[in-house]
């Protein structure tokens, strides 16, 4: 039972975007791409500023429509909102206390996506450092550590995290020592999610209920991208904006995102904000190297999505 309600509207609307992108781009397979996607309607009742009480949003029906999204697929970078929560978690029960370094690494996890920022915001989460390979008793305790993202996900009591796996850092050359060893000979134990799961997550969010409204609205703040060409980074591989959701949006939009990629997949999880439009939220996974390296992809799928919400009666 997935968090929001099916609707054959948004069914067909969806249905056909996915056919129009598969009849674009034939190098993108039918089992390498899953989406969510949640439209808000009237009265909206997300980005409030944390108006509603827990009880109240989630109990407000809202229609989505998903293709695939409780297939578990490697997340790359947008795990990093998984980490985001939890550590704001940590910080409002009092298990942490803030510090320049921890906000810094914040900040640079998701605005710049910063894979050595996430090392750190990991280590603070769960009280382990990356290092050589440990003596099987310490290792074991190391591992129980780890996995303490995944038990706070569990703890929520949402069908949707019952499958995913968020232990593992983010990379840019990949992992030594311990670090090797905690992903399985096969990668069985690397990072894993579904579109449903990372949908609302950040359905949570922007609902102002992750954590606490406040906490909310900081964590909005860092994911909030500008679409002036002018101001987005110059000296990045990926600004997270080109190539993604946020490239097949109008200048008008406003957009609350995060990217990932690596040489095998491309995904973006956003909420939009478009005048006289509903709101909506989607998350697209891609995968396979052609797919991840196509800088098309997500910006066509995006801007099929906006003319669907914009002819909505």
């Amino acid at each position: 039972m997935a968090f929001f309600n099916k609707d054959e509207q948004l069914e067909q609307l969806g249905n056909g975007i996915l056919e129009a992108t598969w009849a674009k781009f034939p190098t993108l397979a039918r089992n390498q791409i899953a989406l969510t996607w949640i439209v808000y309607d009237p009265p909206v009742l997300v980005n409030t500023g944390g108006a509603l009480t827990p009880d109240a949003f989630w109990n407000h029906p809202i229609r989505g429509f998903t293709y695939r999204g409780v297939e578990r697929i490697y997340p790359a970078s947008v795990v990093k909102l998984f980490y985001l929560v939890a550590i704001q978690e940590w910080l409002e029960s009092g298990m942490l206390q803030t510090s320049t370094e921890l906000e810094r690494a914040m900040r640079d996890m998701i605005v710049d996506s910063s894979n050595d920022a996430t090392s750190l915001v990991i280590d603070v989460l769960t009280g382990t450092t990356s290092g050589p390979e440990l003596p099987p008793g310490p290792f074991e305790t190391w591992k129980l550590q780890r996995n303490l993202v995944n038990r706070y996900y569990q703890s929520l009591g949402w069908a949707e995290m019952e499958t995913i796996n968020a232990c593992q850092k983010t990379w840019c050359d990949g992992p030594y020592g311990r670090e090797r060893v905690f992903y399985g000979q096969l990668l069985e134990n690397r990072n894993m999610l579904t579109t449903n799961a990372t949908a609302r997550l950040l359905h949570s969010i922007v609902g102002g209920v992750a954590v606490s409204g406040g906490r909310s609205q900081s964590m909005m703040a860092l994911l909030k991208r500008s679409l002036n060409p002018d101001e987005l980074p110059k000296d990045v591989e990926e600004d997270q904006v080109t190539g993604f959701l946020g490239g097949g949006l109008p200048q008008t939009a406003q957009i609350w995102s995060k990217a990932g990629w690596t040489s095998q997949v491309r995904h973006d999880v956003a909420y939009i904000e478009i005048p006289d439009c509903r709101p909506y939220l989607l998350v697209v996974f891609t995968e396979g190297k052609a797919n991840a390296r196509n800088r098309d992809i997500l910006p066509f799928v995006s801007q099929s999505f906006v003319e669907a919400v914009a002819n909505m009666a």
